[in-house]
């Protein structure tokens, strides 16, 4: 091959690569820009009911303008509180059972139930959990509602907890036990501890996840237009609100709904990249 064919080959390689670079670019941003899209939308219509009387008064009577959201905001935090609380231990004790028995066949049957719960829709969790909750209690209730949102965020917390502890190195575990220490300690003190980072990124996105659920509300939480903490009671919740007042004929509701959307948007990608940067550190450590 002569320089002059050499020397035009290289021409065209290197202008296929400029164009395969801007086909690249091109469909990434059409990837980023319907959530650009949703993000400004949500940001002028909803910064405009953002003050002070909308985050810390309840909805006022129909007909009447004003009130707030602290139902829905208060009502949103309890329900995730209870599915932190019901979906995290278990979650990081059957993900740990799963990391440490890799071919075990209760380990095989855990992974697979796992696998199948997740991808149960939302609204069936919500009917089941109304039938083994609301039913027998014969009321709707904020712990109904953190059951459902629990029942989703358990399949993330397990496949991030076993995933998280199978890339600790085997040599950690190996010294500790070498030391004396018993298993369980070497569980508690050692493998976890060097994984909580990529424990917690599965707990953020797995509370991002559920955060915006509507649909296993309807059938355990319910909603609730007063400011309440019982967890044997019926609680609001920001999806909630947000389904309800949109689809209301009422103009004052409508800015409500806009609003609540913008602020539980906001809270979900906090907790989103929250995670990214967590995910970030871990893999700089390890």
């Amino acid at each position: 091959m002569t320089f002059t064919e050499a020397a035009k080959t290289l021409l065209w390689r290197q202008s296929l690569d400029k164009v395969f670079f801007g086909v690249i670019c091109f469909f990434s941003f059409l990837s980023v820009l319907p959530l650009v899209l949703i993000l400004g939308y949500l940001l002028v219509k909803g910064v405009s009911a953002l003050n002070w009387q909308f985050f810390c008064r309840v909805p006022q009577p129909l007909g009447e303008i004003g009130g707030g959201i602290a139902n829905a905001l208060l009502g949103s935090l309890i329900l995730l509180a209870v599915a932190f609380l019901l979906a995290v231990p278990l979650g990081l004790l059957v993900g740990i059972y799963l990391a440490e028995n890799k071919k075990n066949w209760l380990a095989d049957c855990a992974r697979l139930s796992v696998e199948i719960l997740q991808s149960v829709p939302s609204i069936v969790i919500g009917l089941v959990v109304y039938t083994w909750l609301v039913l027998p209690l014969k009321t709707f209730s904020a712990l109904a509602g953190g059951a459902a949102l629990a029942l989703m965020m358990l399949p993330v917390s397990v496949r991030s907890t076993e995933e998280t502890l199978r890339l600790i190195p085997l040599e950690l575990k190996e010294a500790a036990l070498a030391l004396g220490v018993p298993y369980y300690r070497t569980i508690l003190r050692v493998i976890v501890p060097s994984g909580l980072s990529g424990i917690v990124t599965g707990v953020l996105l797995s509370l991002a996840r559920v955060a915006g659920e509507t649909a296993p509300l309807l059938f355990t939480a319910f909603g609730n237009p007063f400011l309440s903490l019982a967890l044997f009671r019926p609680i609001e919740s920001l999806p909630h609100l947000i389904f309800y007042y949109a689809t209301s004929p009422y103009a004052e509701w409508h800015r409500l709904a806009w609003g609540a959307s913008f602020v539980l948007v906001v809270g979900v990608l906090f907790l989103n990249l929250t995670a990214k940067f967590l995910t970030r550190r871990w893999r700089v450590r390890f």
